[in-house]
């Protein structure tokens, strides 16, 4: 494997701030060195809008930081750098050593330049055509092709030069932290692992909220649920995860309530749970893995009538999406084999027979009042709630 002497890391909105740059900038350089801490000793440092992640000693794992960087909002692109010396025989010669790890015989390519030390004697069009020229030279089987190249050497002269063939792409997106908090209904299915990931992409910290209704829900299940939080958390930072005993308010729903109900009522008192976890600890939002029409909570109806039991907004990043697009992201994101994984939580159990598809708001409200000491049970819940730390 080719030698890493840096990396160099890019990110896109972000230089779209204006004023506020600096602010989004220092965030994510505190994100990056978070999770690079865990792997050894780096440098991590900014100029002129790009990142430079640089090992201080030999420990520091050069490839194990580009995975975790891979995966950290707000970088574009990951940039994996050799350095050399500034005039054009090292760089011709630096050049050539990446290439030969590409067995480029027979294959395009062409040359990207930019010239951020204007001191340097050629300015970018000259050094491409200049380095262009020494390639195909010394490179047997090499040929031009600037539209569509299967290899791009690209120079970049800074403080040194920097030679890279490699452009990784990263997870794009704002710094988790640029943009408030929000509570995530974390369930053991496909669809709310990926609602989370996409909120973090926006920069939003995440905190979540999983309900487990023991005996009715195994140990397993609750594992699952925490090693979900585990896989979004390589996304989005650390995560808070509230565990919340359920299993006494979902018995009252199904004593007391009319069974084609249970289920939006059901989903009415835990998005009531989940808002006043929120509020508790910060957040301004929820986060629900919802898509219009896919069972038959979801229908727009029953969306309507669960958005009324809370004041705080909701957000469904998938409301929109189809399953298939939901499982190819969970799939990308690597939380699909845990998702499916046959251990079921507290949304799958008592599901009635003949839920109603296209609930009457005023008649739910009427069958809650069956649940005279909700208030009461829902402060227990949240009193008896286990709190973890995922990182």
């Amino acid at each position: 494997m080719q030698k890493i002497d840096l990396i160099l890391l890019k990110y896109g909105e972000i230089a779209l701030k204006g004023l506020n740059k600096p602010i989004f900038e220092r965030k994510l350089l505190d994100n990056i060195k978070s999770r690079l801490d865990k792997i050894g000793k780096f440098s991590v440092r900014r100029a002129q809008s790009t990142v430079y992640v640089e090992p201080l000693d030999d420990a520091a794992d050069m490839n194990q930081a580009l995975k975790i960087l891979k995966k950290i909002f707000g970088i574009v692109n990951i940039c994996p750098v050799v350095k050399c010396e500034k005039n054009m025989e090292s760089i011709a010669k630096t050049a050539q050593e990446c290439l030969s790890g590409l067995d480029p015989s027979g294959k395009s390519f062409k040359v990207e330049a930019k010239r951020e030390d204007k001191k340097f004697p050629l300015n970018s069009p000259q050094l491409c055509m200049e380095l262009g020229g020494i390639l195909l030279d010394r490179v047997e089987g090499l040929r031009v092709d600037v539209h569509n190249p299967e290899i791009v050497v690209n120079v970049e002269i800074r403080g040194e030069a920097y030679v890279y063939t490699q452009k990784i792409k990263g997870a794009g997106g704002m710094p988790v932290g640029t943009n408030g908090k929000a509570t995530l209904l974390l369930s053991g299915g496909i669809d709310s692992p990926v609602a989370g990931y996409m909120i973090a992409k926006r920069g939003v910290e995440i905190e979540a909220v999983h309900f487990h209704s023991h005996p009715y829900t195994s140990d397993r299940a609750k594992e699952k649920v925490i090693d979900l939080a585990k896989e979004v958390s390589q996304y989005c930072g650390k995560i808070k995860l509230h565990i919340v005993p359920f299993t006494e308010i979902q018995l009252a729903i199904i004593e007391k309530c009319p069974e084609n109900y249970l289920t939006i009522i059901m989903r009415r008192i835990m998005m009531q749970i989940a808002e006043k976890v929120s509020r508790q600890n910060g957040s301004a939002a929820l986060i629900t893995g919802e898509s219009i029409g896919q069972v038959a909570s979801q229908t727009m109806e029953s969306l309507v009538c669960t958005d009324n039991a809370v004041e705080m907004p909701v957000f469904r990043p998938l409301i929109g999406m189809d399953k298939e697009e939901i499982v190819t992201i969970s799939k990308k994101i690597e939380t699909y084999e845990t998702s499916i994984l046959p251990y079921e939580d507290c949304c799958t159990i008592f599901v009635p027979k003949h839920p109603k598809t296209k609930p009457d708001l005023a008649e739910i409200i009427e069958a809650e009042k069956a649940l005279d000491d909700i208030e009461e049970m829902i402060e227990k819940a949240i009193s008896e709630e286990e709190v973890l730390v995922i990182k």
